[in-house]
């Protein structure tokens, strides 16, 4: 059986390590990145508290003794269902089974102005990218006499209410508490704000509504200035435009307000539903497609437990790809596919700062915020980080921020201009 995995996210790294090594199956991992990310640690990247190699970890280390997978780097231009093949930047492959694992990208909901000018952070490259401006904002403030540019410079607008946007904002409020002034003592952070903008009544709406509470509280003690039920129309890179026809000067907009799944161009459109995600049956089979799947954020499947969809977050990616393997395996040796999937929610966190977090249980229903949940949070995440070295080096910054109150790696690099060099 000739299986193309296309994405080495959560869910197609999961189906790759499930299947390595087994008899009859020939894998091919696609990817246009050689390395598996950790998404749920991108902020902490771009905040300066982790290096990007610390939440990175090489596919071809991952498979280091495997006789049956191989990896190739590149994307998908086309997918041919009736002839069984796929076209690639890396070239054309034939398969027998393909599984689209290819996750999701930042939703700008059409609006180019924010396509140009926000700051998302979906992949590990965006998220340094975001590192840079950072320091770029204040690197530029003590350039400036202009007091209207300065109070723009350290105006930080974060879009969007859920994990990612209370994560990070947390995390720029202690920042300009604990490690701002130290790096630059002639500005006065009594004067930089942190807005969120959040366009439903909550934040934190997928979670339980005494941690939608508990986490902005903990904002606002951090200085967070929470503006719910406020939407952006647009931004032209100097001021963001609400829809109650409010407007914020900001230089620095972090958009993490949606996501759209990445549907490779093949899949028919009538296949696609909102959320830009493909519909699969309960088997993560591509509705009237035999031998196509999908898997994790680009999938859309409903179920009793979850009618609307499944979340999009990592436990289903990483549970739908074990069940798939389970049923390939079967496949393979002839038979069919027995195994439905259904997703057991364990529960969901967020973490705001130092001490400041939220865990939801659904099964006994419990909640709880503060220094326990922080805890369980930091003790989950290095469990689900792959890479012992990369568990350690993740342990070991967070405990040198926790008795320091710094992040080391606010590195502002400058790539030189070599039109003249040829790969």
């Amino acid at each position: 059986m000739k299986i193309v995995i296309v994405g080495a996210g959560f869910a197609g790294l999961k189906l790759a390590r499930s299947i390595n090594n087994k008899e009859d199956m020939d894998v091919l991992l696609l990817d246009k990145v050689n390395y598996h990310q950790f998404q749920p640690l991108f902020y902490q990247v771009a905040t300066a508290g982790l290096d990007a190699s610390n939440i990175s970890f090489p596919l071809r280390k991952a498979f280091h003794n495997s006789k049956n997978v191989r990896i190739r780097l590149g994307e998908v231009s086309k997918i041919h269902p009736e002839e069984k093949q796929i076209d690639t930047t890396a070239g054309r492959f034939p398969f027998d089974v393909l599984v689209i694992a290819t996750g999701a990208d930042t939703n700008f909901f059409g609006n180019e102005n924010l396509v140009k000018y926000a700051f998302p952070m979906k992949s590990t490259v965006e998220a340094l990218q975001l590192r840079h401006r950072l320091i770029e904002v204040f690197e530029n403030y003590l350039k400036t006499n202009d007091e209207a540019e300065k109070e723009r410079l350290l105006t930080m607008v974060v879009v969007g209410g859920g994990a990612t946007g209370v994560e990070v904002s947390g995390t720029l409020a202690e920042m300009k508490t604990h490690v701002l002034p130290k790096d630059y003592p002639e500005i006065d952070f009594a004067g930089m704000k942190i807005i969120l903008l959040e366009g439903s009544d909550r934040t934190l709406a997928a979670m339980s509504a005494e941690s939608s509470r508990q986490s902005k509280l903990y904002l606002e003690e951090l200085g967070v200035d929470v503006r719910l039920n406020t939407l952006v129309k647009d931004y032209n890179g100097q001021e963001i435009a609400l829809v109650n026809g409010d407007n914020i000067s900001s230089a620095t907009v972090i958009w993490a307000a949606g996501i759209k799944g990445n549907v490779p161009e093949g899949i028919a459109k009538d296949l696609i539903v909102r959320g830009n995600r493909i519909r699969v049956n309960r088997f993560n089979q591509v509705l009237g497609l035999e031998n196509i799947f999908a898997l994790g954020d680009v999938a859309y499947m409903e179920t009793p437990l979850y009618p609307a969809g499944h979340p999009q977050v990592a436990t289903v990616a990483i549970d739908q790809g074990a069940v798939l393997a389970k049923n390939l395996i079967k496949m393979s040796k002839g038979l069919p596919a027995s195994e439905a999937f259904e997703y057991f929610d364990k529960g969901s966190m967020a973490t705001v700062g130092r001490h400041k977090a939220v865990v939801d249980i659904p099964k006994p229903k419990l909640h709880f915020g503060g220094f326990f949940a922080w805890f369980i949070w930091m003790g989950l995440h290095l469990l689900l980080i792959l890479g012992v070295k990369n568990r350690i080096q993740v342990f070991v910054n967070w405990v040198y921020k926790y008795f320091t109150y710094d992040q080391s790696l606010r590195l502002l690099f400058k790539i030189a201009d070599r039109k003249d060099v040829h790969l």
